[in-house]
């Protein structure tokens, strides 16, 4: 069988998101989202979706793009994908070198990619010159099970879903970016750019707002925790964190419970988040929620030249 690499078509969205969820059925992935995704990418972050096809088959996945929004310049990331079923063809080997040729032109000398914590994956990383550095948990809650009782918020602490805010999102946007600004990472982001996040985080497809759950302290948005849906049952908390104004008041897990209880009313019976491994505190609160890991990916890097 000869395998081929291409750049995405819009018709191959379904198709794309099919093999994420095979590859990684943790991450919420859907044809609208990948679509969207792909026509919404900022244009200094030069991303190039790919895909692998063997006999008009799409079997294997790429994301790469230029990470823009990093302090430091020229650092990229690739992660690549393949169908469990259509393993050991060399879809992904052909998918990392596309990727690296198309970050290298770009600038990137610095790539970063995550990795399952599997011997396989492992070992395909290392052969390719990628080397290990810290690690990352999914975990997984059933929604069926059971949660933490909802808790009555205390004085000058008011819950409101981020739908509230539609008439000025703002206040999220401000909120997202203070915390994004010091989550762990070997890669750091900075949001700055509201009209950007408008269209591509606040309008994502993914995006539940009736389901995310802001706690408003004195009529300012200090925590909050954003929920994602692909209609498909399952939910998946996209960011949670706290001004660090409001930090040691407990009001990530005051907003994170409200928002579990709500997603289990509209239906959703799974729900999904991830940890740095190192995040001691959200890995408790996850603990306490009832979360069990599922799954542990490995972050690696490799300097081109």
């Amino acid at each position: 069988m000869t395998v081929i690499v291409r750049d995405v078509r819009p018709e191959d969205a379904e198709a794309f998101a099919l093999v994420r969820r095979a590859a990684l059925p943790y991450m919420l992935a859907t044809g609208t989202q990948a679509a969207f995704d792909w026509t919404h990418a900022h244009p200094d972050a030069h991303q190039r979706p790919l895909v692998a096809e063997v006999d008009g088959e799409i079997v294997g996945t790429s994301q790469v793009r230029v990470a823009h929004d990093a302090p430091e310049p020229g650092v990229g990331s690739v992660n690549v994908y393949v169908h469990p079923e259509k393993r050991g063809l060399g879809a992904g080997s052909l998918l990392v070198r596309a990727s690296e040729e198309h970050l290298a032109e770009h600038g990137a000398s610095t790539l970063y990619s995550w990795v399952l914590d599997e011997p396989e994956f492992r070992a395909f990383a290392e052969r390719h010159g990628y080397e290990a550095r810290r690690s990352a948990h999914f975990l997984r809650l059933d929604l069926t099970a059971g949660l933490p009782p909802l808790q009555e918020p205390p004085a000058g602490v008011e819950l409101r879903t981020a739908a509230s805010f539609a008439a000025d999102p703002r206040p999220l946007f401000v909120l997202d970016a203070v915390t994004t600004a010091d989550e762990p990472g070997d890669v750091g982001a900075t949001l700055t750019d509201y009209e950007h996040w408008l269209a591509t985080t606040w309008n994502h497809p993914l995006f539940d707002p009736e389901l995310t759950t802001v706690a408003v302290v004195d009529g300012r948005a200090a925590a909050f925790s954003a929920a994602q849906t692909d209609g498909r049952g399952r939910y998946s908390t996209g960011m949670t964190g706290t001004d660090p104004a409001f930090r040691g008041r407990g009001l990530a897990k005051l907003a994170k419970n409200d928002s579990l209880h709500r997603a289990r009313a509209a239906g959703c019976t799974e729900a999904f988040t991830g940890n740095d491994a190192g995040n001691e505190p959200m890995l408790a609160i996850n603990k306490w929620f009832g979360y069990e890991i599922c799954a542990t990916e490995v972050r690696h890097v490799r300097t081109l030249g």
